[in-house]
C-alpha cells in the first residue's frame, strides 16, 4: 500500500546576510512538521532554500566588492549551514538561481503576458531598497517604510503589472468556501477585511532599475520583480514545466499541502500566489499557515537594533536540541513569542534538565540499582498503574489532535505533561521504599516497567521536536521509538531488556551568569553601543483620590478587525474583544499602525468610557498608548500573553 504524499514548504530565506535564530524558527518548524507526518505514515517532500535576487543583493555584491552571483553562494552556504546545523530533515534546496527555475519563470512571465495578464505601465511612488516595495504617501509612517521603518525614495519607472482584479472575487469564493486556507483565523480575517474586500491594486512584477533578476526574455529592458520569482520556487522545485513536461515529483505532491511562513508576507502567499497559479490553471495549495514572530527585549530582531541571536552561538551554548525545544514550545500558535538568555536557562533547568533529563537517570539508576538493569513486567499492577497507562495513552490522542491544528507548542506540552505525570508516578509508588521489602520485589519490578514503557512512549512523541534526545532516551533504554500507528497500547517493550549501565545526563543545568557572560562575547561585532535611554518629564495633572482611580475600569482587549475610518487622515477603527463582548473603539494612531499591524494585538483598553463619536464613527473605549517627546505614539500592550479581558488592576 502506497504512503500518501505530503508536501510541505517554509518561504525561501533572502541572502542578504546571516539568519538570526527569529529566521531560524521558521525551517525547525516546518521541520517538526514534516518529522510528525513522517510518523504517521506519509511520504514527506521537505522543501526549502534561498530567493537571489533584487536590487538588495546587487547593491550589497557592489559594496563587497564582488559579483551578485559570488555574494548570493557564500550566503546561500551559510543559510544551508544554519539549517543542517539545527538537524532540519528538508528533501529540497532549492535556490532561485538555479537554471531550471530561471529558465521556468521566465516561461511563467511570458505566458500571462500573452493570455493577457500581465500588461506594461508606469509606476511611480516612494521606494523602500531594503523592502523592494513600492508605497503611497499614505501608506507611509512618518514618512517611512510602513514595514521595516527606512528611509524612501520617490521613483518612478516602466513596469510590467500582473492584473488581480480578474481573479478577485475567484480568490474570495475560494477563502469562503475553504476555512483552513488561511491560518489562524486572525491572519484569514487580516486578508480579507483589509485587502480583498476593499479591492485590490495591480500588482508590479518586473523592474529597470537594476539588473540582478531573471531577465524579461521578450524585454531585455526589465527584470522579473521578486514575487513572481521567489513564490515560483513551489512548484520549479518540483519539475514544474509550462510545456507540460512535468517531472513525477510535480505529479505527485502538487498542490501543496502546507506553505508555512512568517505572517509579514502573508499578503503575498495568500493573494498573489494564489492569483498566479488560477492565471496558470493550476490547484492552490491547501493551507498557508502564518506563523508569528520570536521578539526579543519584545521587538522583532533586527542587527541595527543589536538584539539579535543566532543559531550557531545558541547551539554552542545549550545545544541543537535544547534550542529546537525552546524556539518551537516557547512560539504560541497566533501571538508572537518572547526568546531571552534568562528564559532560555529557566526553561533548560526546569523542562530539560529536571522533568526530563532527570526523571530517565533516577530511572535508569533504579532499574540498575535493584535489578541489575532488567526490566520485567511481572504483572503485579495496581490501579495506580492504570492512571499512567490511561494518561499516556491519553497523551498520544491529544498530541494528534494538536498537530492537526499545526498548535506544536501545545503538543510539546502534552508530551512534557507525560513527563510530568511520570514523576508524580515515581513519588506515588516510592520505588525505594519497594525495595526494602522482598515481599514487594515484583511490585518493585512492575513499577519500573512502567516507568520505562512511560517514558519510551514519551520520547517515540518527542521525536520530531528533538530527534537526538528521543535517539538518544531509546538507547539509554535499549528500547526502539515507534511510529504514531505502534503508540496504540501500552506494555510494548519487551519484557526482559536491559537499559544502560551508566545513565548520560541528557541535559546540564546552566548557570545565568555563566551564560550571560558568554553571551556578551556572542554578540556580532557591528552591534551598536547602546545609548542610554532618553527620559521624559511631563507637566503635573492635580491629584486624585484612589475612589477617583477605581472608577476607571482596564482589561485587556484582542484586536479581532481594524480598518481606516473613511475621510480621516489620523483615525483607524478597530474591534476589540473584551471577554465575550466586542466593542468598536476608534484611535488617531494611523499614522502609527496600518491596520493589518493592529489585528491579533493584545491591547490595554478603557472600557467604560462614555461612547462618543469621532469623524462621525461610534467609539466605545479608548486603547492606551505611550506618546514620546516627539508625539510618536506606541501601544501598550501587556509583558505576558493575557487572556481577552483579563483586569488590568
Amino acid at each position: 500500500m502506497s504512503k500518501k504524499p505530503y508536501y510541505i514548504t517554509t518561504a525561501i530565506a533572502y541572502t542578504s546576510g546571516k539568519p538570526h535564530i527569529g529566521n531560524t524558527y521558521e525551517i525547525v518548524l516546518a521541520d517538526s512538521i514534516a518529522r510528525y507526518k513522517r510518523m504517521q505514515g506519509y511520504d514527506v517532500f521537505f522543501q526549502t532554500g534561498t530567493d537571489e535576487h533584487g536590487q538588495k543583493i546587487e547593491d550589497k555584491a557592489n559594496e563587497a566588492g564582488v559579483t551578485p552571483k559570488e555574494f548570493v553562494d557564500q550566503t546561500a552556504g551559510e543559510i544551508r549551514r544554519i539549517w543542517d546545523l539545527m538537524n532540519t530533515s528538508y528533501d529540497k534546496f532549492i535556490r532561485t538561481t538555479d537554471d531550471y527555475h530561471e529558465k521556468q519563470v521566465q516561461k511563467i512571465f511570458r505566458k500571462l503576458y500573452e493570455q493577457g495578464d500581465i500588461y506594461k505601465g508606469y509606476y511611480e511612488g516612494m521606494y523602500c531598497k531594503p523592502c523592494e516595495s513600492f508605497f503611497t504617501a499614505s501608506q507611509l509612517v512618518d514618512g517611512r517604510c510602513p514595514d521595516c521603518g527606512a528611509e524612501v525614495q520617490p521613483a518612478r519607472e516602466e513596469a510590467y503589472f500582473l492584473k488581480l482584479g480578474n481573479y478577485t472575487q475567484r480568490l474570495i469564493d475560494h477563502i469562503n468556501s475553504h476555512p483552513e486556507f488561511i491560518q489562524p483565523e486572525s491572519r484569514k480575517n487580516e486578508m480579507m477585511n483589509n485587502f480583498l474586500l476593499p479591492g485590490l491594486q495591480d500588482l508590479c512584477v518586473s523592474r529597470t532599475s537594476f539588473k540582478w533578476g531573471v531577465p524579461v526574455d521578450f524585454d531585455d529592458k526589465h527584470v522579473v520583480y521578486v514575487w513572481i520569482d521567489a513564490l515560483s520556487n513551489y512548484i520549479t522545485g518540483l519539475g514544474y514545466d509550462l510545456d507540460g513536461e512535468n517531472g513525477s515529483l510535480f505529479e505527485k505532491y502538487w498542490p501543496a499541502d502546507l506553505h508555512l511562513i512568517g505572517k509579514d508576507i502573508l499578503r503575498f502567499h495568500t493573494i498573489y500566489w494564489p492569483i498566479m497559479l488560477m492565471a496558470l490553471g493550476l490547484p492552490l495549495p491547501k493551507q498557508i499557515f502564518g506563523h508569528p514572530w520570536l521578539l526579543m527585549n519584545g521587538g522583532k530582531m533586527s542587527k541595527s537594533k543589536g538584539n539579535v541571536m543566532y543559531a550557531d552561538d545558541l547551539t554552542d551554548m545549550f545545544g541543537v536540541d535544547a534550542v529546537r525545544y525552546f524556539v518551537l514550545h516557547e512560539m504560541p500558535f497566533d501571538n508572537d513569542g518572547m526568546i531571552t538568555w534568562e528564559l532560555l536557562v529557566e526553561r533548560i533547568n526546569s523542562d530539560l534538565a529536571n522533568t526530563l533529563g532527570n526523571l530517565v537517570n533516577r530511572t535508569i539508576s533504579m532499574s540498575n540499582k535493584y535489578f541489575s538493569g532488567s526490566v520485567t513486567c511481572t504483572g503485579a499492577s495496581e490501579p495506580v498503574d492504570e492512571e499512567l497507562k490511561a494518561f499516556a495513552l491519553s497523551t498520544v490522542k491529544n498530541v494528534e489532535k494538536k498537530m492537526e491544528d499545526l498548535r506544536v507548542a501545545d503538543a510539546i506540552t502534552e508530551i512534557f505533561n507525560l513527563f510530568k505525570r511520570c514523576n508524580k508516578y515515581i513519588d506515588e509508588t516510592m520505588p525505594w521504599v519497594l525495595a526494602k521489602d522482598e515481599t514487594k520485589k515484583d511490585r518493585l519490578a512492575e513499577v519500573l516497567y512502567n516507568l520505562v514503557e512511560g517514558i519510551l512512549i514519551g520520547a517515540s512523541l518527542l521525536k520530531p521536536y528533538m530527534p537526538e534526545t528521543a535517539d538518544r532516551i531509546a538507547d539509554q533504554l535499549n528500547g526502539k521509538l515507534r511510529d504514531m500507528e505502534e503508540l496504540d497500547a501500552f506494555g510494548k517493550y519487551e519484557s526482559g531488556r536491559k537499559v544502560t549501565e551508566k545513565p548520560e545526563i541528557l541535559f546540564a543545568r546552566m548557570d545565568l551568569e555563566e551564560v550571560l557572560a558568554k553571551a556578551e562575547t556572542a554578540k556580532p561585532a557591528a552591534e551598536p553601543v547602546k545609548e542610554e535611554e532618553p527620559v521624559i518629564d511631563i507637566e503635573a495633572k492635580p491629584e486624585i483620590t484612589y475612589d477617583d482611580f477605581a472608577k476607571l475600569q482596564f482589561q485587556v482587549g484582542e484586536i479581532i478587525k481594524c480598518e481606516a475610518v473613511p475621510k480621516s487622515k489620523k483615525l483607524l477603527c478597530s474591534q476589540v474583544k473584551i471577554g465575550s463582548q466586542v466593542k468598536q473603539i476608534v484611535s488617531g494612531i494611523k499614522a502609527y499602525y496600518t491596520p493589518e499591524e493592529m489585528v491579533g494585538k493584545k491591547v490595554m483598553v478603557v472600557v467604560n468610557l462614555k461612547p462618543a463619536k469621532l469623524a462621525g464613527v461610534l467609539s466605545e473605549g479608548m486603547l492606551l498608548c505611550a506618546e514620546d517627546d516627539k508625539g510618536n505614539l506606541a501601544l501598550m500592550t501587556p509583558e505576558k500573553d493575557m487572556p481577552a479581558g483579563a483586569e488590568i488592576c
